[in-house]
């Protein structure tokens, strides 16, 4: 017979306010679930193409150029489906011949596989060991850079930088997926930035949204127009075309569409990008110096610098395994910080968005330890 499971209650002074870590879906504040409950019936279950609708996604796309001070020219475009499905999109609209992408993670690898295997564009890929990441390196030839700002999968971050050596019309093509929103960004450093908003904006997934410069909608234009065929639904100049009317190109989801938006109002009513990345910045100190101190914890990402402020990784000793310190927790309320699946460590995998209070962040680290000396 196997061993009966601990049994560790927590005490109520230990607890988290919100028990909810999970890197996507990530918390969604209880506020911004009560407005969408208190639009009853005067927006779910009405038109997108209505002004309604449209005037929230007219304010998303505002909000977004608020939030990343935007330089005069770029654009705000969004579509149905998630980072995913920009993967594709950007293989058929974004790459003319040849790409360059940095894989240290889940992510990262992902995009480059989806160009890798298309027919009409190659690709090369730079990898690195997870917990680390690579560097760009500009080559003649090379039309698309592309890396993630954050490794969901690895909490490793990496800023924005385009590679000396470049093609001078080559586009920086940079995944902000989890780290929009939580991580501060110079938006002149990239050319398409996108993410989806199940993460630093706490809303579900559905969507995905890309920040791009006049070199970034010129290259879509140029692509178009040299006969590629691109499925509609993969099509960056109709999702252009559509954001420009303040719509999609297909039925998005409502609720998305507004716990974005309330996320946003929110972070620009505090003070913008800036506050919302310093709350990160509260939170990863809070888990890192837990980490650092403890005697069976560690952080994963061994560098300093690398380590991400929205999405944090910590290896446990062998001797305390993730799976009873998880299960327990969530017997408590505290949720969703299981490692990714695929990197197949004994860790913890911190949600440190901003909707998260850095000091639930603090708490859940009392309750780690709380839970570890009992098991």
């Amino acid at each position: 017979m196997g061993a009966v499971p601990v049994s560790v209650r927590i005490p109520g002074s230990l607890l988290p306010s919100d028990g909810r870590f999970g890197c996507g879906p990530s918390k969604v504040r209880p506020a911004a679930l009560f407005g969408l409950a208190g639009t009853g019936r005067a927006y779910m279950g009405t038109s997108h193409r209505q002004a309604g609708v449209r005037s929230v996604v007219a304010s998303i796309r505002t909000g977004l150029g608020d939030l990343f001070g935007l330089p005069d020219g770029y654009e705000v475009v969004l579509g149905v489906g998630g980072s995913s499905a920009f993967w594709d999109a950007a293989a058929f609209c974004l790459v003319e011949q040849r790409s360059q992408h940095l894989s240290f993670g889940e992510f990262g690898a992902k995009f480059a596989a989806v160009v890798s295997s298309a027919p009409f564009v190659s690709a090369e890929v730079i990898e690195s060991p997870p917990g680390t990441h690579g560097a760009l390196e500009g080559r003649a030839g090379v039309d698309l850079y592309a890396h993630p700002h954050n490794e969901t999968s690895t909490g490793v971050a990496m800023a924005p930088a385009r590679p000396s050596g470049a093609d001078a019309d080559a586009l920086m093509c940079v995944d902000g997926t989890s780290a929009a929103g939580g991580l501060r960004l110079d938006a002149s450093a990239v050319d398409v930035y996108y993410f989806a908003p199940q993460k630093g904006f706490a809303s579900d997934g559905g969507l995905w949204l890309a920040l791009c410069s006049p070199r970034a909608v010129a290259r879509l234009e140029r692509v178009k127009a040299s006969g590629r065929w691109v499925p509609p639904s993969l099509d960056l100049s109709l999702a252009l075309e559509n954001s420009r009317l303040d719509q999609t190109n297909n039925t998005p989801a409502l609720a998305t569409l507004f716990l974005l938006d309330d996320q946003l109002r929110w972070m620009l009513g505090h003070g913008g990008l800036e506050w919302a990345a310093s709350r990160c910045d509260a939170s990863a100190e809070a888990l890192y110096g837990w980490a650092e101190s403890s005697s069976y914890a560690a952080p994963f990402v061994a560098k300093p610098d690398d380590r991400s402020h929205v999405v944090g990784t910590v290896d446990l000793d062998e001797a305390v395994p993730y799976t009873e310190v998880c299960r327990v927790l969530r017997d408590n309320g505290i949720v969703d910080i299981e490692p990714y699946r695929k990197l197949g460590r004994n860790q913890l995998r911190v949600g440190m968005f901003p909707a998260v209070e850095p000091a639930d962040v603090a708490a859940l680290t009392a309750c780690i330890d709380y839970v570890v000396e009992r098991l």
